[in-house]
């Protein structure tokens, strides 16, 4: 009798938590199945500018039908594709803009964001225009800042994310490295200002990846892709100076889809095969 009940009770004990857990397995499902919209978000480097083919409804923001995440979408046909990234834009304006189609369905989230805030548009300029002492304290100060500042700006916007798409698999991206070192450009900036922002990227990098693994976040580093096509290599995917000057520094189309859309699908694949 003690035996048959001491077996009922085990039998029971195992079926409820067997049931316990096939009711969370499936709740995991549904809500995975549930959270399948695709939301862009950052700046210039996901916005696409540098690749052309504008949308003429985005106006000054250029989001590119060529940039990473129109290319993963138009590839894996998303239930919803929401693209609010933006030339320019720091992390206030992804807070302040950009967030608005992020809600309980959102399953896929990317952003880049940072580069402007640790302003990334005047340190080219000084280092361009005003020769190497002014490239490697400009630099210095855009350092500062990222391992200062930026850190805090960027989990307001993680924390953002968060709150408003609790079941996204999020994919933060980085920024290549500018430079190829010792390459073939004969003219333009000293070694030493190359080498120093390339330093500033890894520095941007680090803090980067370090806040979007504190968030539970997946950090996508596209230097592995863009070795061999920086700057001063025979086949770079980033533009020089050039015209329109907005363009330069930023991926050309081979560069979104060769640079930053391998690392982003990659990240990704997991809500890939959740749809």
């Amino acid at each position: 009798m003690r035996l048959s009940r001491f077996a009922a009770i085990t039998s029971a004990f195992f079926l409820t938590s067997a049931l316990a857990l096939t009711g969370a397995s499936a709740a995991a499902s549904a809500q995975l199945t549930y959270a399948t919209g695709y939301v862009a978000l950052g700046d210039s480097y996901s916005s696409g500018v540098g690749a052309g083919s504008y949308d003429s409804g985005s106006g000054s923001c250029k989001r590119s039908t060529k940039a990473y995440p129109a290319l993963w979408s138009a590839a894996h046909t998303p239930s919803s594709f929401s693209f609010t990234a933006c030339s320019g834009a720091r992390t206030g304006d992804v807070l302040s803009g950009q967030l608005g189609p992020l809600n309980s369905t959102t399953g896929l989230v990317s952003i880049t964001v940072g580069g402007n805030d640790a302003g990334f548009a005047d340190t080219m300029t000084t280092c361009a225009l005003q020769g190497e002492s002014a490239c490697l304290a400009r630099v210095a100060e855009a350092v500062k800042y990222i391992n200062n500042t930026l850190p805090g700006k960027l989990d307001n916007v993680y924390d953002a994310i968060s709150g408003k798409a609790p079941a996204a698999r999020v994919v933060v991206l980085g920024y290549p490295h500018f430079y190829e070192l010792n390459g073939s450009c004969a003219a333009g900036l000293t070694e030493k200002s190359r080498a120093a922002i390339n330093g500033a990227a890894d520095e941007i990098n680090d803090v980067t990846a370090k806040r979007a693994a504190n968030h539970g976040f997946t950090f996508a580093d596209v230097n592995s892709t863009f070795a061999g096509h920086e700057l001063c290599s025979g086949s770079p995917w980033l533009h020089s100076v050039t015209f329109p000057v907005e363009n330069s520094y930023h991926p050309t189309a081979a560069g979104q889809s060769g640079g930053y859309l391998p690392v982003f699908a990659s990240g990704a694949r997991e809500f890939d095969s959740a749809e």
